[in-house]
């Protein structure tokens, strides 16, 4: 059965992203970003190329519904699938957070996704060309049977398509943070949370606006001591003449999240990078004291 229905599951295939590439209004504004416009130098030519390819694949597409015996709309399927990974891979190589404009709806750098997509392609065309079968013997004798494959084959087929994650895979992530939470929310009393959200919880706290002037790295070191997380950065302190490297050191709570709302509590303290003494924060003209704690030692 599943060489017999192969025809129609790359029929499908093909006619889904042929379309998209000669009837979408958006093929023009996606070909500037896909690769195949570096490849022509040319937005133009590359939406011109577009549309010639999905016209191309509804042609082949309309031949595997109506002469699925005959080799050539396999053959060409085939053709056309080892080119698509052979542009996959240039583009993988030479600009791969563009766009591959499969299906001319993909505003998504290329991922293994679409390599996938363009095997099965390939090996599809192949498979058309070699069994030289028909379909419709298939659907009018086991008809069950081939609407179980079928359905099991445009569910793997949109699970290869990123631009229809919207419909499934969205909805499917909203839902699973609706049922286990989000790990930057924070968690029940005495577990920690994520460190990614105790840095957003800082950077969106007074404590970080005040002292952010000082600061001139990102988080290059961090631990945690008696329900405090420390999160220590690198800084500078002064003008270009009296300019102090030192060490910015956060502590807030290990437990909290964005769920505690407000501003947290957080502790700081300046540590001179060549001495290792601990900086006042009374030195540090530009901080205010709100929500900044000096830390003990």
């Amino acid at each position: 059965m599943t060489t017999s229905l192969a025809p129609l599951v790359l029929a499908g295939l093909l006619g889904w992203t042929g379309a998209g590439k000669v009837f979408r209004r958006g093929t023009a504004q996606l070909a500037p970003k896909t690769v195949l416009a570096r490849m022509l130098r040319s937005s133009e030519r590359a939406t011109t190329v577009l549309r010639a390819t999905g016209a191309g694949e509804l042609l082949i597409a309309a031949g595997l519904l109506v002469i699925p015996a005959n080799p050539v709309p396999g053959a060409a399927a085939a053709v056309l699938g080892a080119g698509f990974l052979a542009y996959l891979g240039y583009g993988r190589a030479v600009e791969p957070e563009s766009s591959c404009g499969c299906s001319a709806s993909e505003d998504t750098r290329i991922t293994w996704r679409a390599f996938a997509r363009a095997a099965v392609v390939l090996n599809g065309g192949a498979t058309v060309a070699v069994a030289q079968g028909t379909w419709w013997p298939a659907v009018s004798e086991r008809p069950g049977g081939a609407l179980v494959f079928l359905a099991g084959a445009a569910a793997v087929l949109v699970a290869l398509s990123a631009d229809l994650d919207r419909w499934w895979l969205l909805p499917l992530r909203r839902t699973r943070l609706h049922v286990f939470g989000h790990p930057l929310l924070g968690t029940a009393a005495g577990n920690q949370v994520l460190v990614a959200a105790s840095v957003e919880l800082l950077e969106n706290s007074l404590a970080w606006q005040a002292a952010a002037p000082v600061v001139r790295s990102a988080l290059p070191d961090r631990w945690e001591d008696d329900g405090w997380r420390i999160l220590q950065y690198s800084g500078v302190y002064g003008d270009r003449e009296n300019a102090r490297p030192v060490a910015v050191v956060f502590a807030l709570d290990a437990t909290a999240g964005r769920a505690a709302g407000g501003d947290p509590v957080v502790r700081v303290s300046y540590v001179d990078a060549d001495s290792g003494e601990a900086v006042a924060v009374e030195e540090l003209g530009s901080v205010p004291s709100r929500r900044i704690l000096p830390m003990a030692g």
